[in-house]
């Protein structure tokens, strides 16, 4: 099945169902979308000094990619595989400090940017080492304390994170501290892409987030499309907490609540005056679904207020919401719906990437 959008929202369809139903186009996604597009691996923190090595598990339980995040005695930042290039065993199993990376299993040895070093009792082998010795180095992006690699993207990063990169510049990223006890991970019976859904449009707000739209000016409410990302700009009403803004800004003078930013296929950079909350959408199977808040926090003083006060509860409405979507497609009296042209333009932009990737 070729899955096509119109480009025109006036006149287009919703994507085919079947995308959500078949596992066939769930497992297709794997190197269609997400070995073809960025995704986050974690942050600078993990590698703060030289020698230091943290292991990453890319999309656990979906494509489960090993990898090594690991900073050099140069200071240099490197993503590298995390299997061998002997036998396939997995090596560096938990973040530690090290001079070199070592094979637990026969020896072999690896420099810190992934170059092969040494191995024992391999003295007869013929056309050794040579390049395939070495193990695998991957892309990597660095934004702000933020990291990110691809499996194959023939894209660069800067499209898909650049346009959120250069509207918020100006804040002091390297201040954000992540904090493990205000993330947490949700668990929902739904496919990935319809949660993607819902977040990429503020129409249901008044019908879902009743907390959220007292703060939120919904009439204000915009949405503005990038290549491979979009952001919704949530303006505070009178009163609420909002932003101080640099005259640098783009937004100077407007009363920002939150900064909704999503990067094409699964994530979420959702800045509010207290720091950042990033979502990453993990798909585990047709209708399963892990969500990952994480949590840095910029000015604790500003927790709990304004558009970013209870992300828990606002959460929980969504995920009502998106299960029962899951039910309802199922339905044979449910084939396609249309789009709101002012209100989910998030939306009908999602279906048209998921098209131009899964051809």
């Amino acid at each position: 099945m070729a899955f096509t959008v119109d480009s025109d929202i006036t006149q287009a369809k919703t994507i085919d169902t079947d995308f959500y139903l078949s596992e066939n186009f769930f497992q297709q996604s794997k190197e269609k979308i997400f070995a073809n597009s960025w995704q986050f691996i974690g942050d600078t923190d993990s590698v703060k000094e030289k020698g230091w090595v943290t292991p990453v598990n890319l999309l656990e339980n979906f494509i489960d990619e090993p990898l090594i995040i690991s900073r050099d005695k140069n200071e240099k930042l490197h993503c590298l595989s995390n299997v061998c290039t002997h036998r396939g065993n997995l090596i560096v199993e938990r973040p530690c400090k090290l001079n070199d990376i070592r094979c637990k299993y026969h020896g072999r040895r690896f420099q810190l940017d992934g170059k092969f070093s040494s191995m024992p009792e391999f003295k007869e082998v013929k056309n050794f080492p040579s390049t395939a010795d070495d193990l695998h180095q991957l892309p990597l992006h660095t934004w702000g304390k933020w990291l990110f690699t691809s499996l194959g993207s023939k894209i660069k990063a800067e499209d898909f994170i650049g346009p959120m990169a250069e509207r918020v510049g100006w804040m002091p990223f390297q201040d954000f501290v992540f904090h493990p006890e205000s993330s947490k991970d949700y668990l929902i019976d739904a496919h990935w892409a319809l949660y993607c859904e819902n977040y990429l449009e503020g129409f249901h707000i008044p019908f879902v987030h009743a907390g959220l739209n007292s703060v939120i000016d919904y009439g204000n409410y915009t949405v503005e499309l990038f290549k491979y990302s979009n952001l919704q700009l949530g303006v505070a009403k009178e009163g609420e907490l909002v932003f101080d803004l640099p005259p640098s800004s783009p937004d100077y003078g407007k009363r920002v609540a939150g900064y909704y930013f999503w990067v094409f296929p699964n994530m979420m950079f959702n800045f509010y005056p207290w720091g950042l909350s990033i979502n990453i959408i993990r798909p585990l199977g047709v209708n399963k679904t892990k969500v990952s808040f994480l949590s840095y926090v910029l000015d604790e003083s500003k927790l709990r207020q304004g558009a970013g006060a209870d992300l828990h509860k606002v959460e929980l409405e969504d995920e009502d919401v998106v299960q029962n979507v899951q039910k309802g497609i199922r339905s044979r009296f449910y084939n396609y719906g249309r789009y709101s042209v002012t209100r989910e333009q998030g939306t009908h932009h999602f279906h048209r990437l998921i098209a131009e990737f899964m051809k």
